[in-house]
């Protein structure tokens, strides 16, 4: 049984005690508690009818499936089943109670007079019930967003893990030909930086300032592999440290400059990091490698807008000339 059902059978029982108290301090009549008595019993059926009426109609037309043909439906039949029960109750006390034979007029001003309590009392039910299943739906459906979302968010950082998994085991499987002492360092390293995109996973943004030790710890690694082919220059200000960004976003945009430029020593790739005006940019030199298929990062692109919609309205800002190619990733503040 529902709490609300039973602070309503509460609230009856406590008015229903309240008329018989008065009528017995106030030395009424046998006739009137028989009165009180069936007028409470009629409002007792009256209320369990429409109660069972609701949770049936629940079953077959659903407020939010079935809003319009539900209003009419159970308005129809409250009032019907209602005005049913207020007849059998006036003729049980009229041929039961007294002496008086049923009066026609009666039975007409009652059926009216109730017909216009009924009407706006079912209303008003009607409006409840609507708006309690409505605030339900919204809560489900928000709680269901929330879900899905979130698992969005895990396969999206999920699919990161594999990629950057095999791509620095095959370089440690090279070192350890090469260096012991290094690819020991190299080992114990890339398990930092793995055990950091592990708990990353379970975020869906990180402060900045994380993200930077994180991306240290990266660099680290891409230093060993390309030795001074890769050079990295970090300038953000110390104000946007606080600020956030969905994890692991720059490793994401540093291994798409990898990826998809020349890299030499004549020809070493920069890449910069700077931060300004609620934005952080990275930046490379642009010098695409000759097999290089015209707009083939866009997925690693579209993979971090899509993490960035979740979160404010902000773009992803991309600039490509023919010497340096440009991300700015907003940065998201708790108010955004």
């Amino acid at each position: 049984m529902s709490r609300k059902l039973i602070i309503q059978l509460v609230l009856a029982l406590v008015l229903t005690a309240g008329v018989f108290l008065s009528l017995y301090f106030t030395d009424a009549e046998r006739e009137l508690y028989l009165t009180a008595g069936l007028i409470t019993i009629t409002l007792a059926l009256v209320w369990l009818c429409n109660w069972l009426l609701t949770r049936k109609l629940d079953k077959k037309l659903p407020w939010l499936k079935y809003g319009n043909k539900r209003f009419y439906w159970q308005l129809g039949l409250g009032i019907l089943l209602s005005l049913l029960i207020i007849n059998i109750s006036y003729l049980g006390l009229k041929l039961g109670l007294t002496v008086d034979p049923p009066n026609q007029q009666q039975l007409i001003t009652m059926n009216v007079l109730g017909t216009l309590i009924l009407l706006p009392t079912i209303s008003i039910n009607f409006g409840i019930q609507f708006l309690s299943n409505w605030k339900n739906a919204q809560l489900a459906s928000e709680q269901f967003q929330k879900e899905t979302i979130r698992a969005e968010l895990t396969t999206l950082k999920n699919h990161l893990d594999p990629h950057f998994l095999f791509n620095n085991l095959n370089i440690l499987s090279s070192l350890i030909s090469k260096d012991k002492n290094l690819s020991q360092s190299y080992l114990e390293k890339f398990a930092d930086v793995y055990r950091n995109i592990l708990q990353s996973s379970k975020e869906e943004l990180v402060t900045l300032n994380d993200e930077l030790k994180f991306i240290a710890s990266y660099l680290y690694l891409l230093e060993i592999r390309f030795e001074d082919t890769i050079q990295t220059f970090i300038d953000v200000r110390k104000e946007d440290h606080l600020k956030l960004i969905p994890p692991l976003t720059l490793q994401m945009l540093i291994e798409n400059a990898i990826k998809h430029n020349a890299i030499s020593e004549l020809r070493p790739l920069k890449i910069y990091v700077s931060s300004q005006n609620g934005f952080i940019s990275v930046k490379n030199n642009y010098q695409p490698k000759k097999t290089e298929i015209k707009n083939s990062n866009n997925s690693g692109l579209d993979n971090i807008r899509r993490r960035y919609s979740y979160f404010t309205d902000k773009k992803v800002q991309v600039f490509e000339n023919t010497d340096s190619f440009i991300v700015k990733i907003p940065l998201i503040e708790l108010e955004d």
